[in-house]
């Protein structure tokens, strides 16, 4: 068995997408701890980069809904790319404004959510932003927290790459008799 049938068997086990969800979960925890114990006041990109780990949670309930169906699975697994993706975006350009900073390239004042779903006014103690984008504020290893999560979406991109790939190795033998 190569290691892409075995990702691809995992993949249909709701272990795998439960994993995912706890992961996510953890850091969910970890934002929320440095904001509410630690006191560090989270600005626009992290509130953005923390709806999309959100993201990537919804794409883990989804799998787990059922991993077996090809089309939850795929779904599910979109789900996962799109937020990564998009979390990847959003922490390379928190990272750009900590480092090269400019007057002329600032992020916004104020988060922006749709109308037909104002986070911040529903749980402001969760989606409200009054931080500065450019101040670093936390460093761990030589890292800023915009730094890490770069680290983190890119490590969803690259074992979601590996899945994906996964997914087109079958457990089933051929039959040399035939």
């Amino acid at each position: 068995m190569t290691i892409f049938t075995a990702l691809n068997q995992f993949s249909k086990r709701r272990l795998s997408w439960l994993l995912l969800l706890l992961a996510i979960l953890f850091f969910e925890v970890c934002a929320l701890f440095f904001q509410h114990v630690m006191m560090l006041s989270p600005c626009v990109m992290c509130i953005y980069e923390r709806v999309a780990m959100m993201g990537i949670s919804a794409a883990a309930l989804i799998g787990l809904i059922a991993p077996n169906n090809p089309i939850i699975r795929w779904l599910g697994l979109a789900a996962w790319g799109a937020s990564a993706y998009k979390g990847l975006q959003l922490a390379l350009q928190h990272v750009d404004y900590q480092f090269n900073p400019s007057p002329f390239a600032t992020c916004d004042l104020f988060v922006t959510f749709p109308s037909w779903a104002p986070l911040n006014q529903w749980l402001p103690w969760m989606f409200e932003a009054y931080g500065d984008c450019s101040k670093i504020v936390w460093q761990f290893l030589g890292l800023s927290m915009p730094q890490w999560l770069v680290v983190i979406f890119a490590g969803n991109l690259v074992a979601l790459a590996f899945i994906l790939i996964a997914q087109f190795f079958s457990n089933k033998r051929k039959n040399p008799i035939q």
